[in-house]
């Protein structure tokens, strides 16, 4: 009897998320199937290309076959789904436009890229592997700026939220998604978000689906309009903070256990669940404190400029709380902080800005 063979198909492999997902995954399948036809270079311009990633990619990870599909194509993604069929027992969907500013300056095409893009994938996933795992990377941008109205306190460096406040550990899933100002790019990811759980329960797939803020890591081509930690990082010229005078809190997370999550779902999926994933209160920090720790972990000034208006739906505090998914995923931590993740992007810096 002839093995079995495991396909999985990491979409927006070029990506942060998908780099780290190839390389992960390339452990455990035969065949690592990656769709990304570099929009980040359409996005963001030259620095936020990732064709330098595709081409290591393929140079280094054997069981590696790139594809450079646009996921909207929806010809040549059914043809891709039926070629592989019930071989394929991974997606995961990375590919996506993330920039709140550029979703407001082409709001259709960002649509179009992640909602459309998305439920294109979810369908080939239905007709032609319906036993596979499907892993949605969302973002907690779903949640709109509502949370913006919650009374932070102003701590000198970092705005904070009191210690009595029921979100002050981190935000988890119960907080509510609509009513609220998001950004064509929350919107988008909202639609893709909601229509992954449909297909869970409707159709009965194993669909998981994963609310992260700040991914970042050594592959990151972070830009000013994307990916704030790698950028700070690799700048070179002045940086721009833009409103909350850089006092706005993030919790960061590498790749890398983002990634782990993922293979923990794929081995038990607990179909429909959203899970938000973060780094924590020990993985925050502001825009100020970031700029310190570069300053501390790696002796580099950061020269910044405070703009005053802050970008459109952009929140004031994010720290996540991971607890629902440690209760279903145990064997699940951070593992990476975040001065280890300061050094790990500083490390793979091959140019400045």
């Amino acid at each position: 009897m002839m093995k079995e063979t495991k396909i999985a198909i990491i979409t927006g492999s070029g990506g942060l998320v998908g780099v780290e997902s190839v390389k992960f995954f390339s452990q455990y399948f035969d065949l690592i199937i990656g769709i990304d036809n570099d929009s980040r270079g359409y996005f963001f311009g030259k620095g936020g290309s990732v064709a330098k990633n595709i081409d290591k990619l393929e140079q280094s990870v054997e069981n590696y076959k790139h594809y450079p599909i646009d996921i909207r194509d929806r010809v040549r993604i059914k043809r891709l789904f039926t070629e592989y069929g019930n071989d394929i027992k991974l997606i995961v969907n990375a590919a996506a436009q993330p920039s709140h500013d550029w979703s407001g300056k082409f709001p259709f095409e960002d649509f179009e890229i992640n909602a459309l893009g998305s439920v294109i994938l979810l369908e080939e996933m239905r007709c032609q592997c319906p036993k596979a795992v499907f892993i949605q990377c969302s973002s907690s941008k779903v949640y709109g700026n509502a949370l913006n109205d919650f009374g932070y306190e102003d701590l000198g460096s970092r705005y904070e939220l009191p210690k009595k406040h029921t979100y002050y550990t981190g935000f988890r899933e119960d907080m509510f998604v609509d009513q609220s100002l998001h950004s064509p790019y929350g919107v988008s990811k909202l639609s893709s978000d909601v229509m992954c759980q449909e297909y869970a329960r409707y159709y009965g797939l194993n669909i998981g689906v994963f609310r992260p803020n700040c991914i970042t890591g050594g592959p990151h081509s972070g830009v000013e309009l994307h990916g704030f930690l790698s950028y700070l990082v690799k700048c070179t010229t002045t940086y721009n903070i833009f409103g909350y005078k850089g006092k706005q809190v993030r919790d960061n997370i590498h790749a890398h256990d983002l990634v782990r999550a993922f293979y923990e779902f794929y081995l038990s999926p607990n179909a429909g669940e959203v899970y938000n994933l973060g780094g924590g209160r020990a993985n925050s920090c502001s825009i100020l404190e970031a700029i310190d720790l570069v300053d501390n972990v790696l002796d580099k000034k950061v020269d910044f400029k405070l703009v005053n208006s802050s970008r459109v739906g952009d929140h004031i505090w994010w720290i996540t709380d991971n607890s629902k998914f440690i209760s279903q995923y145990p064997n699940w931590s951070i593992t990476i902080g975040l001065e280890e993740i300061i050094t790990d992007i500083y490390a793979n810096t091959k140019h400045t800005i």
